[in-house]
């Protein structure tokens, strides 16, 4: 497993919670509006194990949950011990992931090591391909981890990050449909880093196209908000 960042403290990562957030890295796919690429390819300056569990041990009955990030968490075999030990200090656990490693999402809500999952959307499913970079992309584990989550054995939240390049009114439509009855659907503005896997110019939508898409949306979700 190769942890490549912590963040001490976050008021953002994880609702309602005193948090810090801890970057794994490698992903399986590659977004072109990525914008941790240093995280996707696995460049930045590898921490410990050890080094990461003693901060979160000198922070016990100070913070209240760590947030797992990436790339793609799920990507690395081992992160179901690194997460047993945090839960054993006491921490809550929120998972950031793609959704495209259905059996260990599962493994982990049904042995209790989650307590929040933020599931990414990158797009209806037919338009998986394209916007993950991968034109023989698998959509498959990805529909699969949807409906895990949709049992609401362990509370969670769909997200997307939108631009122009990538989604219409009529993907939001789609996305509504297949997700509907989900708690929680985030719109997520798309903000250039200066830092990404593609090397084209991309752009977001202005706030009256998020807020238009959020109407649409509304009728499928029990919340539907702007995030960012």
């Amino acid at each position: 497993m190769k942890i490549l960042g912590l963040a001490k403290l976050t008021l953002l990562d994880y609702p309602t919670k005193l948090a810090a957030t801890v970057f794994l890295g490698g992903c399986n796919m590659r977004c072109p509006f990525c914008h941790n690429p240093r995280l996707v390819f696995m460049e930045e300056e590898e921490l410990s194990e050890e080094y990461v569990l003693k901060f979160l041990k000198s922070r016990v009955g100070i913070l209240e949950g760590v947030c797992i990030t990436g790339g793609e968490p799920l990507i690395n075999h081992d992160i179901d011990s690194f997460i047993k030990k945090i839960k054993d200090m006491g921490f809550s656990v929120k998972l950031d992931t793609n959704g495209s490693f259905p059996d260990m999402l599962e493994s982990l809500i049904s042995r209790g090591l989650l307590d929040y999952v933020a599931m990414d959307i990158k797009n209806c499913p037919e338009k998986y391909p394209l916007t993950v970079g991968k034109p023989s992309f698998d959509v498959s584990p990805v529909l699969r981890s949807v409906e895990i989550l949709k049992r609401q054995e362990v509370p969670f939240e769909f997200r997307t990050t939108t631009l122009k390049e990538f989604h219409t009114e009529e993907d939001f439509i789609k996305i509504g449909k297949w997700l509907e009855g989900s708690p929680k659907y985030f719109i997520q503005p798309f903000k250039d880093s200066g830092d990404l896997i593609g090397i084209s110019e991309m752009s977001g939508y202005e706030t009256s196209v998020l807020e238009h898409f959020q109407q649409i949306l509304t009728p499928y979700f029990e919340q539907v908000a702007i995030r960012g």
